[in-house]
């Protein structure tokens, strides 16, 4: 496994719809090892493939409560209640802001063995989930926050 370098807001990467997974390779499992010793070294909550320059539906996420999720072209596909609560992102270091988020979401997605999985998490889980689904269509959280936070 190899830590990878984290895009930073500026980079147009982050800004780029990415294509789905065709077929999940053993260099799709490399990325996602990768992916999850970058995100744990940083002491993140979620990490999408254009975090690392890699234009594909691809994100993990990982929450003390909920534990590890793997996800490879995820979809939301239910969504109900709202949060308002702080959000962060490791590409937009030193920022904070106030977002909106649906309090439950239920996402689809392919897991590392191909396999079509559906989670649902609330609170925590639900707004990492949106997060970083928006990162696959090259949205940012500094887009949609009711307000930004002093520094």
């Amino acid at each position: 496994m190899a830590k990878l370098k984290i895009v930073k807001v500026g980079d147009t990467v982050l800004r780029k719809v990415c294509r789905p997974v065709e077929c999940i390779t053993p260099r799709t499992l490399t990325l996602l090892d990768d992916m999850i010793e970058t995100m744990r070294a940083a002491n993140g909550v979620g990490l999408a493939a254009p975090q690392v320059g890699v234009l594909r539906r691809i994100v993990v996420i990982e929450t003390e409560e909920d534990g590890l999720f793997e996800l490879i072209n995820p979809k939301i596909i239910a969504y109900s209640g709202e949060q308002e609560s702080e959000e962060g992102c490791l590409s937009v270091p030193g920022r904070w802001g106030i977002t909106r988020r649906p309090m439950h979401v239920t996402v689809r997605a392919l897991n590392r063995k191909g396999e079509t999985v559906d989670y649902t998490g609330s609170g925590l889980l639900a707004k990492a989930f949106c997060h970083e689904l928006d990162h696959l269509d090259g949205k940012l959280y500094i887009d949609c926050a009711i307000r930004m936070l002093d520094n």
